[in-house]
């Protein structure tokens, strides 16, 4: 018989578990609790309850060509980062594509899942929704948890004496949309991270002042990297990756440091990071660096007190006449409908193992897709999760025993504590092209370059060294997608067409330039399989 899987929430996790669902043969339901798909690329301006929110200028951080499903390019004249209406726009596209929508049951909240009493031999599961004020129960196979985990604001208002004092206005991050409405006013956002950074830097443009408070700081990126492409298609290249992996931390960090270092120097800003031999996300802001040249944003240290008008810090200093504080301090994450026991924080680790089965389940028929942060683009992490998940659902794919999952969540939690540090914010971090090929190896995706590099050099040599993206795993395996040769070699054309609107008169040719092509391919080549063979 069809298995039938309950797949919970219509946004970019929802929409990839739908196609792979209906890829493998399965039978899914997808239960969206409000009118409409794209979860939090979906901009509102009212702030609804159990919905993530962004505000109306939120734009992607990785490119397009790093960030479309593997098997479903983004159009060539999307631009390469894309504002959340944009993006929005492809998720339509995408499920009217591939049918998905007669899936979906929209206005439909889930109130529980619960394990069927046979559920040690069925793996069954009862589903109680809610629609139009009528409950309803149907049992599932399967079930895959989308529900996302930037809902739930982290609001440690405990680490902020006096703040019930303060005269002023403040709320969490969540509730902001647009700057109107903030003009004249002195404004603390307090944290470090992209939304933090993006709101103060759009407030300032309103602002009388605009102070950002970090306890740690950050190291801040440009979308534009060398030759004015985008950043995440040179960094996530598998040449880069194992030049990493391969250096000794401290010239790793001393490289990366002097790398972020180029387009300015953070420690003349402020903003050099106080844990910088950590692996930390960085922020990615074009515009940072420049509004704090201006005076427009100032950086302050941690927060030590709130009075009724100012803030106190850390350093000593004060803050007078503050009128709003913007609290962008994070998530933290809950699945009201599931039993607390199934998945949970507990000293700062997610007890899943590789972030989306929980170990202790006699049958692997729940999944959290997404609820993870890598270090690149989630929109292909969470479409391979669920690619290995359906498999795993059907019986094509098995876990290993239990022990051996818990030993792994522990073994991969201490990595992630070296690598990204322990606090709140660092949960979910991974690595982005390990994790991609870890969830491709489980179902048969990776890509064979050594392979390759005797059948089809030239896809090789692009796999290797070029961006690591999703098409890399549509060439092989289950789920092969014929045109995924095609998308890995014309992906510079779609980043380019965007950008092309003023026509040019072509540049003569240089005549050495190809013989010094051919030589430079040689080299390559030869790089590349020296590389394989050390690794």
């Amino acid at each position: 018989m069809v298995k039938k899987v309950a797949v919970i929430g219509a946004g970019v996790s929802g929409l990839a578990s739908l196609k792979c669902c209906v890829d493998e043969g399965l039978s899914p339901t997808c239960f969206e609790q409000t009118e409409d798909i794209g979860g939090l690329w979906r901009f509102k301006d009212k702030v609804e309850e159990g919905r993530a929110s962004i505000y109306q200028s939120v734009i992607t951080n990785t490119s397009k060509e790093m960030s479309c499903f593997s098997d479903f390019p983004m159009p060539e004249d999307f631009p390469n980062f894309l504002h959340n209406s944009k993006l929005l726009e492809y998720f339509r596209i995408f499920a009217q594509k591939f049918d998905l929508l007669k899936y979906i049951q929209f206005k439909t909240t889930v109130l529980s899942v619960k394990r069927r009493p046979d559920f040690s031999s069925s793996g069954q599961w009862e589903v109680v929704t809610v629609c139009n004020g009528q409950e309803q129960k149907a049992i599932f196979d399967a079930v895959m948890v989308c529900s996302g985990h930037h809902i739930l604001p982290y609001l440690p208002l405990d680490a902020f004496p006096g703040i019930e004092k303060f005269k002023g206005q403040y709320f969490h991050s969540r509730q902001y949309k647009r700057p109107e409405g903030f003009e004249g006013k002195r404004i603390l956002v307090v944290g470090i991270g992209n939304s933090a950074s993006d709101i103060a830097v759009e407030l300032s443009k309103k602002a009388a002042q605009v102070f950002i408070s970090t306890r740690h700081s950050s190291w801040v990126m440009s979308r534009i990297s060398e030759d004015g492409y985008p950043w995440d298609g040179i960094y996530h290249t598998r040449f880069s990756d194992k030049i990493r992996s391969v250096l000794p931390r401290a010239v790793l960090k001393w490289m990366m440091e002097r790398q972020v270092n180029r387009w300015f120097n953070h420690e003349n800003y402020g903003l050099e990071p106080y844990n910088k031999y950590l692996l930390k996300e960085p922020i990615l802001n074009d515009d940072l660096p420049s509004r704090l040249l201006y005076g427009a944003v100032k950086v302050k240290s941690r927060v030590k007190e709130v009075t009724e008008t100012s803030a106190l810090f850390e350093d000593g200093t004060e803050e007078a006449a503050i009128d709003v504080i913007v609290f962008a301090t994070g998530y933290t994450f809950s699945f009201p409908f599931l039993e607390e026991s199934l998945v949970k924080v507990e000293n700062k680790m997610v007890s899943l193992y590789k972030y989306i089965f929980p170990p202790q389940l006699e049958k692997p028929t729940l999944a959290c897709i997404g609820l993870i942060q890598p270090l690149g683009s989630i929109f292909p992490t969470v479409e391979l999760q669920a690619r290995w998940v359906t498999r795993v659902f059907k019986g094509l794919c098995e876990l290993p025993a239990a022990s051996v999952m818990n030993t792994d969540i522990i073994k991969r939690n201490e990595q992630r504590i070296d690598l990204f540090g322990n606090s709140q914010s660092q949960i979910l971090q991974t690595n982005y092209i390990d994790y991609l090929d870890e969830l491709a190896v489980e179902i048969g995706a990776r890509p064979d370059i050594l392979g390759l590099l005797w059948t089809d050099p030239w896809l090789a040599l692009k796999l290797y060294f070029g961006p690591c993206n999703s098409y890399q795993y549509r060439l092989a395996g289950p789920g092969q997608w014929a045109g995924a040769r095609e998308a890995i070699l014309t992906q510079q054309q779609r980043l380019l067409k965007p950008l092309k609107t003023r026509v040019l008169k072509p540049a003569a040719r240089d005549p050495l330039a190809g013989l010094f092509k051919v030589l430079a391919l040689l080299a390559l080549g030869l790089a590349l399989c020296f590389q394989l063979e050390w690794s």
